[in-house]
């Protein structure tokens, strides 16, 4: 009933810039805050930046001075600007939307992307 779904990862070298995209479908009477992870090979997953619904920001201290986060309410969008990207930053980046549906307001739940691949290396 939702599709959270991911575009704008690839190969760049350390350095350089990526800007990810994330849009929510399907039946969303809400979304409360909108997030992007990562996981890198053998690690956990962690949490890179987030934003709320009104715009209030949060960043990962790996990635603060280097990625910001925005969002478009009227398309239901999250973006992920990525710059000074390191190779570290390797991973595959996630898109998190908490959503309420038409169906069944007064609840929020948690939709995932599939994931987009970032490799950082020259």
């Amino acid at each position: 009933q939702v599709q959270v779904v991911e575009s704008g990862g690839g190969l760049v070298q350390p350095g350089g810039s990526l800007r990810l995209s994330c849009a929510a479908s399907g039946s969303i009477f809400s979304i409360r805050d909108m997030g992007w992870y990562r996981q890198a090979p053998g690690k956990q997953r962690e949490l890179v930046a987030s934003i709320t619904s009104d715009g209030g920001t949060n960043y990962a201290d790996f990635v603060k001075g280097r990625f910001v986060i925005s969002r478009d309410n009227a398309k239901n969008t999250v973006y992920l600007q990525m710059n000074s990207l390191k190779p570290e930053d390797t991973a595959v980046y996630y898109c998190n939307a908490e959503v309420t549906t038409i169906q069944l307001r007064g609840y929020i739940y948690d939709y995932w992307g599939q994931g987009t691949q970032v490799i950082v290396s020259s």
